[in-house]
């Protein structure tokens, strides 16, 4: 896990808060709170959490906004609490109710049986998104278009449950683990489960419990954040540098520093060997006192290293 800790003065503005979001409030709104306290210029995220779901989300500051890129296609793990029987137009608590199962259906399901259809959706597969996201149709989110009864349905996606496990069964609820993709909605899972099943279901409860190594264990609920003094607020925010140790690094000198501001390239006397794993050509590029001064992203084509961001004030 990333860890926590206090960076020096010039840098405590730049990087990732991690908040436990609470049930009823909107990301954007967790955002905007966040933004006020700090009473800094520019605060984002690296994934939503839809208004009832809990847990981790991940807020950059300032110049961390910028390296949520490098986060937004992480894996992410979720408690989910399912409901057997019942199926909503959102798939979720907060629709409504469009399917009943008949209650001898759900009476002869067994534990066996759910834990049969849990585990096979381990692996890769095509998911349908829900109607009711915040995916966009000709510049429209799918939610809004489905609220005005011009309901679209985008075509399945790719994503892949690396492991997924049976937490509780009390009849009709199903709690389980998720350990998913980036783009995995919980929604449409908890739907395929239940048709697996035979009765359908929506899900309940949502909680993000890791995201690119932050764990909601080490997170700051956002009522605790909000009472904090600056300064202790400040201490919240994890360096860029650190929100990238999954990422390869280099040590510059304060002369290389110089002409990464400038946009020199800074690799023709002294290059970076290729990547060794293709799907990972990012390195970070470190100052001589361990801040991110750039990230760079390998080119096969020209064979060298281009700038993806530069942090060099």
């Amino acid at each position: 896990s990333v860890c926590f800790k206090g960076e020096r003065p010039g840098r405590m503005n730049h990087g990732i808060v991690a908040i436990d979001k609470p049930e009823g409030i909107s990301s954007a709104k967790v955002v905007a709170r966040v933004k006020r306290h700090l009473n800094v210029k520019k605060v984002g995220h690296t994934g939503t959490l839809d208004p009832f779901a809990t847990g981790l989300m991940l807020c950059g500051i300032n110049k961390g906004t910028r390296i949520s890129r490098f986060l937004l296609g992480g894996p992410k793990q979720y408690r989910a609490t399912l409901c057997l029987g019942i199926e909503t137009d959102t798939l979720d608590c907060t629709g409504q109710v469009e399917n009943r199962a008949d209650p001898a259906v759900l009476a002869q399901i067994t534990e066996q049986q759910i834990e049969a259809a849990v585990n096979s959706f381990i692996g890769r597969q095509l998911q349908h998104p829900p109607i009711y996201s915040a995916l966009k149709h000709n510049g429209q989110p799918l939610y809004k278009l489905a609220r005005q009864g011009k309901a679209v349905q985008k075509p399945p996606r790719e994503i892949e449950i690396f492991s997924i496990s049976l937490v509780n069964i009390g009849m009709p609820h199903v709690t389980i683990d998720v350990h998913s993709s980036a783009g995995t909605y919980i929604r449409s899972l908890a739907q395929d489960i239940g048709a697996k099943l035979g009765c359908g279901a929506h899900l309940t409860a949502l909680r993000r419990t890791h995201s690119c190594g932050f764990s909601v264990d080490r997170a700051v609920s956002l009522a605790s954040f909000e009472s904090m003094e600056i300064d202790g607020a400040k201490q919240r925010i994890v360096s860029m540098a650190e929100v990238l140790s999954f990422m390869p690094g280099v040590d510059v000198d304060r002369d290389t520093l110089k002409k990464i501001g400038c946009g020199q390239d800074i690799f023709l006397e002294k290059r970076l060997d290729p990547p060794a794993d293709p799907c990972k050509p990012f390195v970070k590029i470190l100052d001589p006192d361990g801040g991110l001064a750039a990230v760079v992203e390998y080119d096969s084509d020209a064979d060298k290293y281009n700038y993806c961001c530069v942090f060099v004030d």
